[in-house]
């Protein structure tokens, strides 16, 4: 069974930077991991997916200031955000899916995704 816990999470001023991690354990081989964000009253909203081949996909609000990235040998998934803004406030969740995920047209929905974790709250003030 596939596990996955997030830890990074805080606030910080705008401008501001975090790393978020998530630690993954059991079957991770030919995955898709992603990080999605859900703001209060909001949609849950995919941020960025990186598949077990290296591709990564990101959406268009984070493009140049997030990046996604994971350790093999630490079976752990990293978000490097910078450049924060106040609209980035959420609770992040890990998640994890079949390399098909990745290949997905509506990654950001997360429906083709399995696993997820129980989130880490990021804010961000102005």
């Amino acid at each position: 069974q596939v596990q996955l816990v997030e830890s990074g999470g805080g606030s910080v001023q705008s401008g501001g930077s975090l790393r978020l991690s998530c630690a993954a354990s059991g079957y991770t081989y030919n995955s898709c991991m992603g990080w999605f964000r859900q703001a209060p009253g909001k949609q849950r909203e995919g941020v960025a997916i990186i598949g077990s081949n290296g591709g990564t996909a990101y959406a268009d609000s984070v493009k140049g200031r997030f990046t996604i990235s994971q350790d093999n040998a630490k079976n752990t998934l990293y978000l490097q955000m910078s450049n924060l803004k106040p609209e980035a406030t959420a609770m992040y969740y890990c998640a994890g899916g079949q390399l098909l995920a990745c290949y997905s047209g509506s990654w950001r929905g997360g429906r083709d995704f399995t696993y997820w974790g129980q989130g880490t709250q990021v804010t961000v003030s102005s």
